[in-house]
């Protein structure tokens, strides 16, 4: 539908441009605003690049309106992932779309629905999360394995996300946020937690058994070291200088990645090595030693991305019978189960909240490394 159909039904409804079933869509989007109060404007704010390489330029856009099994999003808070400067800098094998606003952790308030949308209501607080939408009827769809179907959109690089103040979801994709996480909280579980979560599971670790955790002092890792103990795990905390901040986070172990003895250390104090292993850090040294500090029938898992390949030992793998596997986020239930240990209480994110207007500036500092924790925009 046309932006202009959508702003004639929040002004008179008087244009007779648009087709009939438009101007149906757009009354009805209007009318669901003006019953809950909801005051939706004719122009928002968002971020785009429009080439890869480039920096974020802050424009203002034409409100849509939601088409049928859509919902029009008020953005309260935006995580910033790594995922989202690769996205930008078009550094991955697959590309993003262009133009392109980023954003996958996207935390607000419905507005509006789409022809169609049952399963949420106008005011529902909702994420949009990496999976932006599923075909639902593939062999991993049905198997509930959504994250691995072919023919998935993803939130902030097939399609556009949320690092704007408004946007549209697929309603069938939004997962609902308790009311007892705050939209920054909620924020980066949408992806960060979420993901870690999901690695955890991966690793097949039980209550009480030891998992290593590669990279545990970063914004992904400071969340792993909670779920982990939420979900009965022992922690073992690698990272570099990061010893007292995980130590904090409630790993019963903290050892320094550069400790030429690290992995020696551990599989001393674990009496054989960790049963699992999950592996956040973008480093291809990292990939090498998680392998080394799986115990027999342990399971490494790996989330981080960093470009090229890296060595297998062959003869430690067989012999001591280790999986090894690879994790992406997290199905829709996968998700709720993440939101639901931060509303217990359980897992807190150390976040940060800055304006879009600072946006270029959070980037570079993703880039560099020089973000602790997680940053929320507050567009």
């Amino acid at each position: 539908m046309c932006h202009k159909c959508a702003i004639s039904g929040f002004r008179a409804f008087s244009s007779f441009r648009c087709s009939p079933s438009s101007r149906s869509r757009a009354f009805l989007f209007a009318a669901a605003a003006q019953k809950r109060n909801i005051s939706i404007p004719t122009t928002y704010k968002a971020a785009i690049v429009n080439n890869h390489g480039e920096q974020f330029k802050i424009i203002d856009r034409e409100m849509p309106s939601p088409k049928k099994g859509e919902v029009l999003v008020k953005i309260h808070a935006s995580g910033c992932c790594h995922t989202d400067v690769h996205a930008i800098d078009g550094d991955w094998p697959v590309k993003s779309k262009l133009p392109l606003t980023p954003g996958h952790e996207g935390a607000g308030e419905v507005v509006a629905l789409g022809e169609g949308v049952s399963n949420v209501r106008v005011g529902d607080r909702v994420g949009m999360a990496w999976l932006y939408s599923a075909c639902g009827e593939c062999e991993h769809c049905v198997a509930g394995w959504e994250t691995l179907c072919t023919k998935q959109q993803n939130c902030g690089y097939s399609v556009d996300g949320a690092l704007q103040q408004y946007a549209i979801a697929a309603a069938s994709h939004v997962v609902k946020i308790p009311d007892a996480v705050s939209y920054v909280q909620a924020a980066p579980v949408l992806c960060a937690g979420v993901t870690t979560y999901k690695g955890l599971k991966e690793t097949e670790v039980k209550p009480g058994q030891f998992v290593s955790i590669i990279g545990a002092g970063g914004g992904l890792g400071h969340l792993a070291v909670q779920y982990a103990r939420a979900m009965g795990m022992r922690v073992i905390a690698i990272d570099i200088g990061k010893k007292d901040y995980t130590d904090s986070l409630g790993a019963e172990i903290s050892v320094d990645a550069t400790d030429s003895s690290c992995v020696e250390k551990i599989t001393k104090y674990t009496d054989g090595g960790s049963h699992g292993v999950l592996c956040l850090a973008t480093s291809t040294p990292a990939f090498a030693m998680a392998t080394n500090l799986a115990r027999r029938r342990g399971t490494v898992v790996h989330v981080g991305l960093p470009p090229g390949t890296f060595p297998v030992p062959i003869f430690d793998v067989v012999l001591k019978r280790v999986s090894i596997r690879g994790s992406i986020v997290g199905t829709r239930t996968d998700l709720q189960e993440a939101l639901d240990f931060a509303a217990r209480g359980l897992v807190k994110v150390d976040v940060k909240t800055e304006p879009l207007a600072n946006i270029n500036s959070i980037f570079d500092r993703l880039r560099a490394g020089r973000i602790n924790g997680r940053v929320a925009i507050i567009p």
